[in-house]
Formats: C-alpha cells, structure tokens, sequence
C-alpha cells in the first residue's frame, strides 16, 4: 500500500481539465493522476540534486510504479469557487473578463491519494520522500500544497468507476468525472509504436513521443496542442465516481461548538447601510428575520423561547436573545449585528443562526447578512471583552419611573444587581457621542420608540452615560427600555472620561 496525504495552505487547488477553457470556469477535481505524476516530475527537475541515488533510472523506476494501479482518493469538504477579475490587453485601456476557478478547501483538512497494492522499494520511498518534502505546487502554481507520505490506509470516498460498477449492489454511490490517468509504460510503448509506424505522421509525431514515460509525462502542454493532440499521448481518459457532495457549496462556520454557543455575529451589507439613529428599527428587524427562519425550521408553534423571549422560565429574565445593532467601523452607519443568547444558542438553534442571509423592511429595505463567528465570549470582541469601564453608543432608556431617591443612576444600579453584574463604582452622564466623522448625537436623534405597542414607556428622552465597574465585567451589555434591540449598548473603554 502506498498513501499520499496533500493539504492547501491557501485553502484553493486551480486546475483546468485539458479539455475545458478556462473561462468555463471548470476545474478538476480531485487531481488528476495524470497531474499528480507530472508535479513529482517537475519537482525532480527544479528541486532534488540528480545524483546517484536520484538520478533519471530511479525517478523513471518510481513513475512506472505509480502508473501500475489506478489511485482511489479521500476527499475532504470542498467547494467549487470562483474569482472574476479584469486583465488588461495589450491595447491601451482595453481589458477582457477573466474566470479564475478553484476548488475552495479548508486549510487542514487534507486530501489523500492511496495505490492499494503498490509497494515501493526503498530507493524509490526514499526519493518520493524527497520530492514530497520539497513540492511547492500541484496543479497550477498558485495552488501551494504540502505533501507527505502515510504509513497508514486512509479512508477514501472517490473510487475508479469500474470498481464501483462491480459492487454487489450494481448501483453507483455518486456522480461519475473524468480524469486522466498515465498509460502504464507497456501500453505506452504499444502505443508509441503504433503512431511512428504512421507514415505520414511518424515523423511530425515523434517530438511529442519519446522512448520513455518519463520524458513522455515531461512534453510541454503547448507542444502537444501545437501537434493537434485531442488529449496527451501517455495518458489515458478513466472514470471515477465521487460523491454526490463533492463540491456542494457549504456555509462556512468556525470550528468553535456551536452547540453552546452564546453568540453569533453578522456583517450588514447593502446600500445604503442604516443609520446608527435607526438602532432600534435594525434590532427590531433583525429579530423579524430570526423569528421568520425560526418558524420555517421549527414549525410555526414551535419557536425556541431563546429566540423569541415568550415562554421563559422563572428567575431567567432577560437569558432570551439580544439583537444589537452597532457602528464597528465609527462611520455613523450600522455594519455589524450580534446576536447574543445569554442562555445558548442549542438544539434547533443552530440551523436557525446558520441560515439568516438577510434582513428586510414593509419599505423595500433589504440588506444581506453575513456569519462572520459564531461561538463563545471570544465573538465579536469589541462588544464582549471584559472591561472595568463602559460607555454609551447608543441612549439609555431607564426602564421604570423616575421617584424620589430612585432616579436614573439608582435604576442603572439595580439592573446591573438583577443581572448579577457588580454595581457601577461611578457613573457619570454625558450629553453626546460622535456617529462619523463629522457627527455628534444626542439622545433625542435616535429612534427611541418601538414600531409595536406594548408597556408604558416611563423614559421618552434617553440619556449617555459612563460606567466604572470595581471588577472587570464582561459584554456585551446593554441596559434599560429596549435594550435587546440595540437601545443602552455599551462598549468598553480605556478612556475615563
């Protein structure tokens, strides 16, 4: 047994099949055999000293026994992807539309490649090894790899399709592709033989057919097309079977555990982005949309209370969800929305935050999300990082009436005693935060009303406020009337003002 372990550092593999414009945007996948072979062959050329021991005979020996057996593979998750960039002609201010495609894969996720009964002599091990230490690329040169030789049978999933035809079931387990495969050197030589024999094309022929596979995987591709060849000489087209999902697309998520994950962040993207004075409206849609998915995944009566906040148990006030919209780059506009679950996102929850794309308004509003994390206290830092001092973005909204020797620093106490959190050591109000550049806002700027009717709303105004905290205290926080749709957040701060 002879396994091959390949992982991308760049997270991409670009190959184009022979056959396929690159502007088809196709790409072979899983590597061709053809294509593995000729990067060794590549690698022996500009990387390993031909001494001796790794001279032309023993990398000749080591190709031949490559080519005695089809390979089976074990693809990892993937993806077909692609970029679109413009390349400029040789006319001045003349470009044309250029298709990069790639395989899209996980930096550590490592494809295998596995010649079930092919077993090396040492002197060929020996000099694979070095060619695997030394390879920089497979397929074309942007796709850096790094290669290495397994002692062990890896489990593989992509299988020449001959072999899955023979099953006992008789039925294919996956979708068959095309790859290119070497010639074993026997049939080469048969075939080689056959077309110098050709008195019209023997001669013409004889560039692109040297007398040994070696030299044959080493023609230049340029070469082959310019002599008419429909596929290269020394290789062979065979079929495989892959699995259905090969290359289905997958929503990117961290490896964190989702499944006690407390928070989640999303980048807005649209034009025009809200206004950071729309806060409250962004964190009311923002709970529409999780209600909307939440329904279509659960079934309409069964939302998770986490989501909706209806149906909580006692003594969990305020463990439900928080919608916060904020301002990441201090440009005035809202970039960025974290959903934070102070009770865990779990069960359902997961496909639920996993599959809001948008956000949407009865005004023909609509930005795109996008998950950026998902995860613990280590999501969305600027907001959760632990801090002794803390200061308004948006109002604070005191959520009970104001009375004699209970006025808003004391309501501001006892949320945070309610919340388990330390009292505020100082507190101290301020009359305005910047929102851009050029901005400053006072309470009064920023919607502070919801769009429903629901309790009395004892503060109509709004206040900023600084807090310090004898401990550090860790976000996000939000406080006051509103405060799970973004009204009363605070961030932390070095600055005492």
């Amino acid at each position: 047994m002879l396994a091959l372990s390949f992982t991308f550092p760049a997270g991409r593999y670009h190959a184009t099949p022979w056959d396929r414009h690159v502007n088809e945007g196709a790409v072979a996948w899983p590597p061709e055999p053809w294509r593995i072979l000729r990067g060794l062959i590549a690698t022996w050329h500009h990387k390993v000293k031909h001494d001796e021991k790794y001279d032309e005979a023993a990398m000749l020996g080591l190709i031949e026994s490559l080519t005695q057996e089809l390979p089976a593979y074990g693809l990892p998750a993937a993806s077909h992807a692609h970029t679109r960039h413009y390349m400029p002609q040789f006319a001045a201010g003349r470009t044309s539309l250029v298709f990069d495609a790639f395989t899209a894969i996980r930096r550590n996720d490592p494809l295998t490649v596995m010649w079930p009964s092919v077993e090396l002599p040492d002197g060929q091990r020996d000099l694979l090894d070095a060619l695997l230490a030394v390879m920089g690329y497979l397929g074309r040169a942007e796709s850096w790899v790094e290669a290495k030789r397994l002692t062990e049978a890896p489990t593989v999933n992509c299988i020449p399709g001959i072999k899955a035809l023979e099953a006992k079931t008789g039925e294919i387990g996956g979708e068959l592709v095309t790859l290119y495969a070497p010639l074993p050197a026997d049939e080469y030589q048969s075939l080689r033989q056959g077309f110098l024999a050709e008195k019209k094309r023997g001669k013409k022929l004889a560039r692109t057919l040297p007398d040994n596979l070696l030299d044959a995987l080493s023609v230049d591709t340029a070469e082959l097309r310019k002599q008419g060849w429909s596929q290269p000489p020394a290789a062979r087209k065979v079929s495989y079977v892959r699995p259905f999902d090969a290359l289905r697309p997958r929503y990117a998520t961290p490896s964190a555990e989702v499944s006690g994950a407390t928070t989640a962040s999303f980048l807005v993207v649209g034009r025009p982005l809200p206004r950071v004075e729309e806060t409250l409206r962004i964190g009311e849609l923002m709970r529409m949309a999780v209600m909307s998915r939440a329904k279509r995944v659960c079934g309409e009566d069964r939302v998770p209370s986490v989501f909706s906040g209806h149906d909580m148990p006692k003594g969990s006030r305020h463990r439900h969800a928080f919608y916060l919209p904020w301002d990441a780059n201090q440009d005035g506009l809202i970039d960025r929305v974290l959903l934070h679950v102070p009770g865990g996102m779990r069960g359902e929850g997961r496909p639920i935050v996993e599959g809001m794309r948008k956000l949407w308004s009865r005004d023909d509003g609509e930005w795109r999300l996008v998950l950026e994390s998902i995860g613990g206290s280590d999501v969305g830092q600027a907001l959760t990082q632990p801090s002794t001092e803390w200061e308004s973005v948006t109002p604070y909204l005191h959520p009970w009436h104001v009375k004699r020797h209970f006025d808003v620093a004391a309501q501001i106490k006892r949320e945070c005693r309610e919340r388990g959190l330390p009292e505020p050591a100082m507190l101290e109000p301020f009359a305005e935060v910047k929102a851009g550049k050029n901005r400053k806002r006072r309470p009064i700027h920023y919607r502070r009303f919801r769009s429903r009717q629901g309790p009395a709303q004892p503060d109509r105004l709004g206040s900023f406020w600084h807090l310090t905290f004898p401990e550090p205290v860790r976000g996000p926080l939000a406080l006051g009337f509103a405060c799970h749709f973004g009204l009363g957040l605070f961030i932390p701060t070095r600055s005492a003002r």
